[in-house]
């Protein structure tokens, strides 16, 4: 087991010897090619991940046919859908695989097990906030920010995505088109 990669997750000072021993069992490393899913639409999610290397996204199908990304995952984040996987409810979005894609996955029932361990749920709850206000200022962003605004932030945040990602997809998550994306890519470059 890659321990170096989840030792960054799940700090060995944070935690007993015997429990971070115990978490690190429950995990198991997995690869994804390009385009593959982790996640499809209407299927109850079976694990939640922890990304080690390569990109993905979320996206879900609009009411006219179109591939609207939700969002993206790089390094150490975690890709899960929270609905899906803690109410067992068929998922709204796909989750797929941007490039070559390693992670660390681990079931609910081996998830649930791991509650018992209180540093284990503190983590839980540190990475469950930041991701809910993460998304909530993405929606947010989207009805308050300029294009050019949102663009800035993304890069700011998540500049391997900028450098990574087919820019159609990056378009579609900043709720505008590739010709306005490319009109302000060119504007930032002359900043």
């Amino acid at each position: 087991m890659n321990e170096h990669f989840l030792h960054k997750i799940f700090k060995p000072e944070n935690f007993k010897p015997e429990e971070l021993e115990l978490i690190l069992n429950q995990f198991t490393e997995v690869e994804f090619n390009k385009n593959d899913y982790l996640i499809e639409e209407g299927k109850v999610a079976p694990y939640y991940y922890f990304l080690e290397s390569g990109f993905l996204r979320s996206y879900v199908i609009d009411f006219e046919g179109n591939d609207i990304t939700t969002n993206f995952f790089c390094e150490e984040e975690i890709v899960i859908d929270w609905h899906s996987y803690f109410l067992k409810k068929p998922c709204k979005e796909y989750i797929q695989a941007l490039s070559s894609a390693k992670c660390w996955k681990i079931s609910f029932q081996n998830f649930m097990n791991l509650f018992k361990i209180e540093s284990f749920r503190e983590v839980g709850r540190t990475r469950l906030i930041r991701n809910y206000f993460d998304l909530k200022n993405h929606s947010i962003s989207i009805v308050v920010d300029s294009a050019k605004d949102r663009y800035l932030n993304l890069l700011k945040e998540k500049p391997a995505i900028v450098q990574n990602v087919p820019l159609k997809h990056i378009a579609t998550y900043l709720g505008i088109t590739d010709t306005s994306l490319s009109r302000i890519r060119k504007e930032v470059s002359l900043l």
